[in-house]
């Protein structure tokens, strides 16, 4: 099948499942629409262990036909990212800045050290031994939260702004970091001279993070500017949405962060041209266009990680070994977020449950699927795949279901918080 008709049956697919939701299941749209496909997922494979086979090839090969890792690395992400930036207050943001700046580089790096040390003991219990280079492989690539997944299931918590801001600013930019610190842990795995050195991955970090986040105001401004200049929403709304492919490519293009550049161009949109450069009609018309896209994209994204199990297959080991590693990255995300905010509370005011919440709202997603997608053939990559599957799916469903009530716990529990502590808080 070509491009075309794959694209119609996985959209097709889509809007079936998320009708089937909607009318008989109403769950939030995302995890409903994975919740169905991967039941659809798991009925296949056992038909197909039962011995029958009828639509179950097709469904193997039209689903291996389809590249996770460059449908999402290098199709969506970029329309997901900027869609996610353009609605973040960029006041509110800065007043969070130190807040999100370090969990979203050293709450990641130490996230992926621990997640890194206890799978390469932790495995070997399961008979699943693994160099412990592909250990710290897997800690980078499940350390980030996933934005695609955290402001989807964000938005039907009735999470406070200043909340919002925190979770959805942090995983707008960690994972950019994520994906920096993949690179060279797995150019080190490989053998990659330059990753390998201290110097040579300073180096990376650097080129990709504060040139991705350089270049990305250099192209927003120059949007911005255009922008500014005419009157006519049909037009902005395209250059936006030339921003963001043609950002993104030569991001790429130009070996820096191209998540990054989005991220901090669709900020600079999102405030500086929607205050400045847009009239209601246009504000109101690029906030229509870029919902949409967002939520048909999720749409799809959330469908195919249900689907990708047929591709996968089930494995006991595997199956059990991902439970146990899920447990292992909460525990990883509560310190990394834990040490950090304890340090800060020193000179800022939080509300008290603010680990706890920061923690479950650490959703995994369609990020940390691609990243392990992505990894060289080989029994690591299988184990790394398997494993990472098992806990996007119980982070999306377990986080995902029930951060609307831990939010809304914490905020009954302490009404009036910030009118007692302070101003300073992560759910004013």
């Amino acid at each position: 099948m070509d491009l075309l008709g794959t694209a119609s049956l996985l959209m097709t697919v889509t809007a079936l499942f998320a009708y089937i939701n909607y009318r008989f299941i109403r769950l939030p749209t995302t995890i409903g629409i994975m919740l169905i496909s991967l039941v659809f997922s798991l009925l296949m494979v056992l038909l197909s262990k039962a011995g029958v086979s009828f639509g179950v090839e097709y469904t193997e090969k039209l689903l291996s036909g389809v590249d996770f890792d460059a449908t999402l690395m290098e199709g969506m992400l970029s329309f997901l990212l900027f869609a996610g930036a353009l609605h973040i207050n960029l006041n509110e943001l800065k007043d969070k800045a130190w807040v999100v700046g370090i969990l979203a580089s050293v709450g990641v790096i130490t996230s992926t050290f621990i997640v890194g040390f206890a799978s390469y003991f932790l495995l070997g219990v399961f008979g699943l031994d693994m160099p412990f280079i592909y250990c710290l492989l897997f800690g980078s690539l499940i350390a980030p939260t996933d934005p695609v997944a955290v402001l989807a299931i964000l938005k039907t918590a009735n999470a406070s702004k200043s909340l919002e801001t925190k979770i959805a600013g942090e995983s707008l930019f960690n994972d950019g970091i994520a994906v920096v610190v993949f690179l060279i842990v797995l150019g080190i795995a490989v053998g990659d001279g330059h990753a390998a050195t201290p110097l040579g991955a300073a180096k990376l970090f650097v080129q990709e993070t504060i040139g991705g986040g350089i270049f990305g105001f250099l192209i927003g401004w120059f949007v911005y500017k255009l922008v500014e200049s005419i009157d006519n929403y049909h037009v902005e709304v395209l250059l936006t949405l030339a921003l963001v492919m043609g950002g993104y490519a030569a991001a790429r293009a130009l070996h820096i962060s191209g998540p990054i550049a989005i991220v901090v161009a669709g900020l600079l949109i999102g405030n500086q041209g929607r205050s400045f450069a847009m009239t209601d009609q246009t504000r109101e018309n690029l906030d229509t266009f870029w919902e949409l896209i967002d939520e048909i994209l999720n749409a799809v994204l959330f469908m195919l990680i249900g689907l990708e199990v047929i591709v996968l297959g089930v494995n006991g080991d595997y199956v059990l070994a991902g439970i146990v590693m899920f447990f292992v990255v909460l525990a990883a995300r509560f310190i990394a977020v834990g040490i950090p905010v304890s340090l800060l509370k020193l000179r800022q005011t939080f509300h008290p449950h603010v680990i706890s919440i920061l923690t479950w709202g650490g959703i995994r997603g369609g990020i940390s699927v691609a990243l392990a997608l992505s990894l060289p053939q080989g029994q690591e990559r299988d184990i790394i795949v398997a494993i990472t599957y098992v806990i996007v799916i119980m982070s999306v469903t377990m986080q995902g279901l029930t951060i609307k009530s831990l939010v809304q716990y914490a905020a009954n529990k302490y009404p009036t918080f910030p009118e007692k502590q302070g101003t300073d808080s992560t759910l004013t």
